[in-house]
């Protein structure tokens, strides 16, 4: 059976998982903040770790080092995060980071950006990198540009170099690292 820990749960308590937020909310299982580093947990101790709205509040990159620690070899972290240019970055006045769909390419071995030197310990591969765009009734383009945008690398690019990332914002990436 899969040991899985849900990070910064907040409300959104999972079955099965073992819930951590820093709020001592119904159905929270351990209580800690996640800079008090490290956290509670052994080396490889969960095969999955779900990371949503969570990175953004903190210095993230000691986080995914210590995330990295109790992930087993092959497991996954699936990360949630708003993209650069979602509305959200400013609207939550506790936000201190905005993330590219390439941000956690800095994490991984042999990195496209040549800056494995960077961090002392690197993630096998990235399994999804989404690019998410809210839906909202009527704004039907958000439909139709998210598959479109995800469908190759190049356009994921192209989206965020040029005009239309301000044209038609995202909202947020999901990226699942694996050890």
């Amino acid at each position: 059976m899969s040991k899985k820990l849900n990070v910064g749960c907040g409300h959104d308590i999972k079955e099965g998982w073992i819930n951590l937020d820093r709020h001592p909310l119904p159905g929270v299982d351990v209580v800690h903040d996640i800079e008090d580093l490290p956290l509670p947990f052994a080396d490889a101790e969960f095969d999955y770790i779900y990371c949503k709205d969570v990175l953004e509040h903190c210095d993230y990159a000691p986080v995914l080092r210590d995330l990295y620690r109790i992930l087993k070899k092959g497991g996954r972290v699936l990360v949630m995060v708003p993209h650069f240019t979602s509305r959200n970055n400013f609207v939550d006045p506790t936000h201190r980071h905005c993330f590219s769909f390439k941000t956690f390419d800095f994490f991984l071995k042999n990195n496209s950006w040549q800056r494995d030197y960077y961090f002392d310990f690197h993630f096998e591969r990235i399994s999804r990198n989404r690019i998410i765009f809210q839906k909202v009734p009527g704004l039907p383009w958000n439909y139709l540009l998210e598959p479109l945008v995800n469908s190759a690398l190049l356009l994921k690019n192209f989206y965020e170099i040029t005009g239309f990332s301000r044209l038609f914002p995202a909202s947020n990436l999901e990226v699942e690292l694996v050890k």
